[in-house]
């Protein structure tokens, strides 16, 4: 059925077929279909980071930018949502057009950057949400901050979701907001992870209540270059690791019309890649250092090779787009 319905969502062009497609979610979050289509999910609790996770399956930040969707997409059977990526102040993005998809590769191009409401839209709609898994809120740099001032950037957005996420995520790795990709660089991000675990000290004190914190990285590393940032990761105090953002690297859709497209690839093509980092981050972190694993889960057989590489828990996104919400049950009944 989902492909019947796919095939006439991609006549209409990305964006207008994801603003109809989560509307149509929305619409049957509130009359109840989701539920009744779906089903019950399996069950299968993850303790990671000081939370319980309903099934180890999210969906990657990205989807929901501004947490207008949590409870129709947790309807779903998502057992967390990542929101954002956020800035602290809204911003259109890149011109348009900003999304291609490649489906004969399952995979997408986007070059969105950071397109959002901004900080205060996505509290708001936090404090609202009624969705009882847990989510996390995925922060960002304005476009015109520059590198050296980016921190301040980060850490207004996180003084203003700490109170109303479950975790936050610290993206330093999309490809499509000019020079966020220097933060990943060792100096830099030991700074600004040394920043924000202090301001989450003092945030700590304030609410009592405790929120992790994960960092979010590219795929597009050589070996010795990620095994620094890895350590920087692991030295920080922060609570976990994401594997990965979006790919620049194009050998696998060579050829493709949209292949010569600037931004982030995303799909099938990810798999490997992004599987590859995930694996070096386990043996660089060590057994017990969270990783959430994102990047190419097209079924649940990807969802085990990530879960044998090092993950503790799996995100969906493009995935989520070319198979529907049923590949987020066949991945829990597989982790099961």
């Amino acid at each position: 059925m989902y492909r019947w319905l796919r095939k006439g969502m991609f006549l209409l062009g990305p964006e207008t077929a994801h603003e109809a497609a989560v509307h149509a979610m929305a619409a049957g979050h509130l009359t109840g279909m989701s539920r009744m289509v779906i089903g019950p999910m399996p069950s299968c609790l993850v303790d990671l980071m000081g939370l319980t996770f309903p099934n180890p399956v999210g969906l990657a930040a990205g989807f929901d930018k501004n947490g207008d969707y949590i409870e129709a997409l947790g309807a779903l059977g998502f057992g967390h949502i990542e929101v954002g990526t956020v800035t602290p102040k809204p911003q259109p993005g890149n011109p348009k057009p900003r999304l291609f998809r490649l489906p004969e590769h399952e995979a997408i191009i986007n070059r969105m950057g950071f397109n959002n409401k901004g900080v205060d839209h996505l509290v708001t709609r936090l404090k609202r949400a009624r969705y009882t898994g847990v989510v996390g809120a995925n922060i960002g740099r304005q476009k015109g901050t520059a590198t050296d001032q980016a921190a301040g950037d980060y850490r207004t957005c996180l003084e203003k979701v700490y109170a109303w996420c479950d975790y936050v995520a610290v993206n330093i790795s999309s490809p499509n907001t000019p020079h966020l990709r220097e933060l990943q660089d060792t100096g830099p991000l030991a700074e600004l992870l040394k920043e924000l675990a202090q301001a989450r000290v003092a945030l700590e004190a304030e609410h009592e209540m405790y929120r992790p914190i994960v960092v979010k990285i590219a795929p597009d590393w050589d070996a010795r270059a990620l095994d620094a940032t890895l350590k920087v990761i692991g030295d920080s105090g922060l609570d976990g690791l994401i594997t990965t953002n979006t790919t620049l690297d194009r050998s696998a859709v060579a050829g493709h019309v949209n292949a010569a497209q600037a931004g982030g690839l995303s799909g099938r093509p990810l798999m490997d890649l992004s599987t590859h980092v995930l694996a070096r981050a386990r043996q660089v972190l060590g057994a017990g250092f969270p990783i959430l694993a994102s990047g190419g889960v097209h079924c649940s057989e990807d969802a085990l090779a990530k879960q044998s590489a090092g993950a503790d828990l799996v995100q969906l996104y493009t995935g989520f787009i070319y198979e529907g919400p049923g590949l987020i049950r066949a991945c829990t009944r597989a982790w099961t």
